[in-house]
């Protein structure tokens, strides 16, 4: 069992989406769980969508076209069959979407915040999984809710580990009896009441520890749009050198000092059960990127 997380950029365009599926696609012998983020800056678009909801600082109609149009331009794409069921399935996913916002809000903004910006991992990886099941991959779509569940902390919700282990054996492992590979959403949890939660900052790398962590997986992957971990930052620095490896506590200090590649609440399940963890670019496959582990390990 392999654990593989793609970030927005992964999944930005129907380019990105085809390469994804390659990379994902290329592991028929393995079980695989693929953890997928919102598409390009899909987040920041729903972001938008809360605040002019919430408050109304903008055409909430505008914004949703917006993202209506974004993923609907990906998915005629990758789809070009009209009736393929994809399409009603974004559909339905968007007047969900569109529902959401119909009635003044009820709750707190840190609630309706996650009730709406989670859609866009929903959207994300509906598609991804129908490109990846039309394209020959045993695969099945899980929506991550039925088995990460978290208190009520809107916008940083603490995970119940325990019952999201049982909801994990319950409702996630036994998928593998006939699929090789499950595609699942990052950043999302829920609630004892069934509302949704997001996991704050680095939620989706998060939410690929906690399944690892959770099925004992052999590694997690993050692939990123950079070689692995660098010595400095390349927007800033044109000389930079990647890490081939480094431990999980050489990994957490980097984020003290401001690298913004792996969050230490990330790195800390991982290193519970000594799961090593590569950093991989999704442009360049075939590198070896960086790896994070104990280094002393055997």
């Amino acid at each position: 069992m392999n654990v593989f997380k793609f970030g927005g950029a992964s999944v930005k365009d129907e380019a990105a989406v085809r390469n994804l599926a390659k990379i994902a696609g290329n592991t028929p012998d393995e079980k695989l769980i693929v953890v997928i983020s919102a598409m390009g800056k899909t987040t920041n678009a729903l972001e938008r969508l809360t605040d002019a909801f919430f408050y109304g600082h903008e055409n909430t109609e505008v914004i949703l076209k917006e993202i209506r149009d974004y993923h609907v331009g990906i998915t005629e794409k990758l789809f070009p069959d009209s009736k393929h069921p994809i399409h009603t399935d974004l559909h339905n996913c968007l007047v969900e979407l569109d529902w959401a916002i119909e009635d003044p809000p009820t709750h707190s903004y840190d609630c309706e915040y996650d009730q709406i910006v989670s859609v866009g991992e929903i959207l994300s990886t509906k598609i991804v999984a129908a490109f990846l099941q039309e394209n020959g991959v045993k695969c099945v779509w899980k929506d991550v809710r039925d088995f990460v569940k978290t208190d009520n902390t809107y916008r940083e919700g603490k995970v119940d580990w325990e019952l999201t282990r049982e909801r994990i054996e319950e409702e996630l492992l036994p998928c593998f009896s006939t699929f090789n590979m499950v595609v699942t959403q990052g950043f999302l949890g829920v609630t004892s009441e069934n509302f949704t939660t997001t996991l704050g900052r680095e939620g989706s790398d998060y939410t690929a520890a906690i399944l690892a962590y959770c099925t004992n997986a052999n590694s997690l992957t993050i692939w990123k749009d950079v070689p692995g971990v660098l010595n400095a930052d390349p927007k800033w620095f044109d000389d930079t050198r990647l890490i081939p490896q480094m431990t999980y506590q050489d990994a957490i200090e980097l984020t003290y000092y401001g690298a913004t590649v792996i969050h230490p609440k990330t790195i800390k399940p991982l290193q519970n059960k000594n799961i090593p963890l590569y950093v991989k670019s999704f442009l360049h496959p075939e590198k070896e990127g960086t790896k994070i582990h104990d280094v002393q390990s055997p």
